[in-house]
């Protein structure tokens, strides 16, 4: 697989090796999405289980500490050296005011996209992961065994969401060709488009950290690659 890391040998042999028929094909500039968690909600500390389902409190708005985040993340992206070009956020509220306060920042409008949404965890919205495990054992031992399995009451599988996320990656890279985009999602959302870039497999979302309003960075190149360029960045919010 070709490396798309942008370094060069180490031996002044740059300038001839673009002219073997062995060197890499030149891609273009690759298309980043730049993906930012939303910030904190009143459920988020608790580590309650906060998705796109219809329950009580399954879309909730971003906390005193959620809205401070945002602002910070803001800040740091007017300040980076590559511009954002677009951006783009799942319809969840939390969502929405984080893009939103990144808009302010960036002057840039705000476009929603359905598959960006955080997983449908029907029965498990707003509960812990305790106490899912005391009500729903069984449903719940089978949602970490397999990405095929659905939470209670209808939610949705890790599989269906990895379909529609993807659908969503694709659209984007096509749209905006070479191009920077702020992807403002969810914790679900967000590790699934690593774990793809990194051709892991589905366990790996457990062993993935991604904090509050952190920032992480995917390149997507012409010939299909990936590069994962940074992830759960939280420099920003100290």
């Amino acid at each position: 697989m070709t490396s798309h890391d942008g370094e060069q040998p180490s031996d002044g042999s740059a300038s001839t090796a673009r002219g073997r028929p062995d060197a890499p094909p030149d891609l273009g500039t690759p298309t980043t999405l730049l993906l930012l968690r939303h910030g904190e909600t009143a459920l988020t500390p608790q580590r309650r289980f906060s998705g796109s389902g219809a329950a009580h409190g399954a879309d909730p708005e971003l906390s005193a500490t959620g809205r401070a985040q945002a602002a910070r993340a803001a800040a740091a992206l007017a300040a980076r050296k590559t511009a954002v070009d677009t951006i783009v956020t799942s319809p969840l509220r939390r969502c929405r005011e984080t893009a939103q306060a990144a808009a302010a920042h960036l002057s840039l409008p705000v476009h929603v996209e359905e598959d960006l949404r955080e997983t449908d965890f029907g029965a498990w919205e707003g509960l812990t992961f305790g106490e899912v495990g005391r009500q729903y054992p069984a449903d719940l031992e089978a949602w970490l065994a397999s990405p095929e399995a659905e939470p209670t009451g209808g939610g949705e599988s890790f599989l269906t969401v990895a379909e529609r996320v993807a659908t969503a990656r694709d659209r984007l890279a096509q749209r905006h060709r070479g191009r920077t985009v702020l992807v403002v999602s969810h914790v679900t959302p967000v590790k699934t488009l690593v774990r793809l870039a990194l051709g892991a497999p589905p366990e790996a979302m457990f062993r993935m950290d991604l904090a509050a309003a952190s920032l992480t960075e995917i390149a997507y190149y012409a010939d299909g690659n990936a590069t994962l360029r940074t992830l759960n960045e939280t420099a920003h919010l100290r």
